[in-house]
């Protein structure tokens, strides 16, 4: 074997290791973030979480991609570690479908038929590649250049395995190239090369690829194959354990669960396989392997350890915790925010699912703290008010966290829906992370007015009460119009909004009044103004959430929002012109009957 070929063995390796990660990609792009979602939500026992670790691991082909993941889902307090044990053993099962796939390049036809010719990856691999970059650069849907991607990267995948096989030929009759691989027939030696050669490249899958490709040589024997491909799965673990630096306890456990299961598998097979061999002896035991039998034994070894294990979960589960154990630290951690795991970078449409689900937590500390600050301004309370001041702090760090979340996330190459969506995550986190500060004031306003001794008229307090409720109801309508993503429930905010500027300048005349006629301290009256000025932005930013809402499902242009105010407010719908009188009726009649 000349230079030359050691060349074309390491480019082809090259294209071997791209194609795969190429497919993978395009296969997570393609699910858009579902396959997280079904593995947070259809894992609801064992025996299910394990046929869906196998079924996303198949399709995604990466048990490492599988266990990162899951690592990111037990981090974020979105699955259990039990349940993410059996994920972590279907993951192993899953796989072996690449070992499979690849055998197809044995497949050999001695008729001239047409559609077993087609078969033959030396002729599917190069068609599928045409197909894809067909698709790829002339798709005007994304999912057409999502399929593209994958069936090129099924074609470079190929290419590359056909490259190292032509690169290998010359080793077929070379003795020493034999005897080398004969030495991988100890099985401590054996199972060392297939873990760092796995480590070094972070996938089983393209490890067994590359043992398979080496089969075409004849010079791997059964003995020699059987502890490597073990040693394969030992090495795949060290992806998850390097997700899981940094991460929470739990999310470590499941790291070490996958180690333990894996090497357990190991050690229990290499005594049984060894054992069997001694005394009664395999036929094959000497002979050459291929790409079939490896496929084969790949996926006998990982589904006989799963069934084996299947019944100590409890005892993996236990063990992990006694290895990794809970201390007092672990408890500084921001809940609230797990779920922004950077680990979900990579399936963009979850990640940004994840930030959404954050900005609606963050929406209900919001209005939790402005329910606070109402109650604030009608007795003040110190220890009340140190609580609201934590959750401010909170919601301050949910807003940074999202915002560095998404923006990490922008730097990926998304779709345009993709981008769509987390522009509207980021301008709305934006929205209650402002409404939080405008309660927060209101809270300072009560707190000013505690500290001068100084008291809001009776009259001002049931004026006051009115708005207070409009504003709650504003609130409420925008936090659940954007959780349910409801158009028709987020048209109903700019009715109210307008009557809720309508009752901040009637409020602000009738205060001016009783300030002059000596119904009112002055000492109140600042405090009363800005509360006033702080629920009216509370509205309007009300306002801009069911707008974004609106126009972010496509009912108006995403860049011309005040323009779709402005127009909503100057050709009044007869729906709108409802919606006002109801809230007119329900709260500035109400103020009217205050004054009378």
């Amino acid at each position: 074997m000349d230079i030359f070929s050691f060349i074309s063995l390491l480019g082809g390796l090259a294209f071997f290791l791209f194609g795969m990660i190429v497919m993978a990609n395009g296969l997570e792009r393609a699910s858009g973030g579902r396959l997280e979602r079904i593995l947070e939500k259809m894992t609801s026992n064992t025996f299910k979480a394990i046929l869906l670790g196998a079924l996303v691991t198949a399709v995604i082909q990466s048990s490492s991609a599988t266990t990162v993941i899951i690592v990111g889902l037990v981090n974020a307090k979105l699955l259990k570690l039990r349940k993410a044990i059996g994920v972590i053993m279907g993951a192993n099962i899953g796989t072996t479908i690449t070992a499979h796939i690849l055998r197809l390049s044995s497949l050999e036809s001695s008729t001239d038929s047409i559609i077993l010719s087609m078969l033959k990856p030396t002729t599917l691999a190069p068609v599928a590649a045409i197909i894809g970059i067909l698709l790829f650069l002339g798709g005007r849907k994304k999912t057409h250049k999502d399929v593209g991607y994958i069936l090129l990267g099924f074609g470079i995948l190929f290419s590359g395995m056909f490259a190292m096989e032509n690169a290998l030929k010359p080793l077929q009759d070379n003795e020493s190239f034999t005897q080398l691989f004969s030495m991988f027939s100890n099985p401590i030696l054996g199972v060392l090369v297939g873990m760092i050669v796995t480590m070094i490249i972070q996938s089983s899958s393209a490890s067994v690829g590359i043992l398979q490709a080496l089969s075409s040589t004849g010079a791997i024997t059964f003995s020699s194959a059987f502890p490597i491909i073990m040693g394969q799965n030992i090495g795949t673990c060290i992806t998850p354990v390097l997700a899981s630096i940094g991460a929470s306890k739990n999310a470590k456990r499941s790291a070490f669960v996958h180690v333990l299961f894996n090497v357990a598998g190991t050690v229990i097979f290499l005594i049984g396989i060894y054992a069997i061999q001694y005394t009664i002896g395999f036929a094959f035991w000497d002979n050459p392997i291929n790409r079939g039998n490896i496929a084969d034994f790949h996926t006998l070894f990982n589904l006989t350890c799963t069934i084996l294990f299947f019944p100590f979960i409890g005892a993996f589960e236990a063990l992990s915790k006694k290895f990794i154990k809970t201390d007092s630290s672990d408890f500084t951690e921001d809940e609230e925010t797990a779920g922004l795991d950077e680990r979900f970078l990579g399936s963009p449409g979850y990640a940004i699912e994840q930030a959404r689900g954050a900005v609606v937590r963050m929406a209900q500390l919001s209005l939790a703290n402005y329910n606070t600050s109402v109650e604030l301004v009608h007795s003040y309370d110190k220890k009340k008010r140190e609580r609201a001041n934590e959750v401010e702090d909170v919601i301050d760090r949910f807003q940074s966290r999202v915002d560095q979340y998404l923006l990490k996330l922008a730097e990926r190459d998304l779709s345009e829906t993709e981008n769509i969506a987390l522009s509207e995550v980021l301008q709305v986190v934006n929205e209650f992370e402002r409404i939080g500060d405008h309660a927060d004031n209101i809270s300072n306003s009560a707190a000013d007015m505690a500290a001068s001794g100084k008291a809001l008229s009776p009259m001002a307090i049931a004026e006051l009460d009115a708005l207070f409720d409009a504003v709650s109801e504003i609130l409420d309508l925008a936090i659940k119009g954007y959780i349910e993503k409801d158009t028709s429930l987020a048209s109903t905010i700019e009715p109210l909004e307008e009557v809720i500027n309508i009752l901040v300048e009637t409020l602000k005349v009738r205060h001016s009044e009783r300030l002059r006629n000596g119904k009112c301290s002055i000492e109140s009256a600042f405090p009363f103004i800005q509360i006033l000025y702080d629920l009216e932005r509370v509205a309007d930013h009300c306002s801009n959430i069911g707008v974004h809402v609106i126009s972010y499902s496509g009912k108006a242009n995403a860049l011309d929002r005040h323009e779709y105010l402005r127009e909503m407010h100057n050709s009044k719908t007869e729906a709108y012109q409802q919606k006002f009188d109801m809230y007119d009726k329900k709260y500035y009649e109400r103020i009217k009957t205050i004054n009378e």
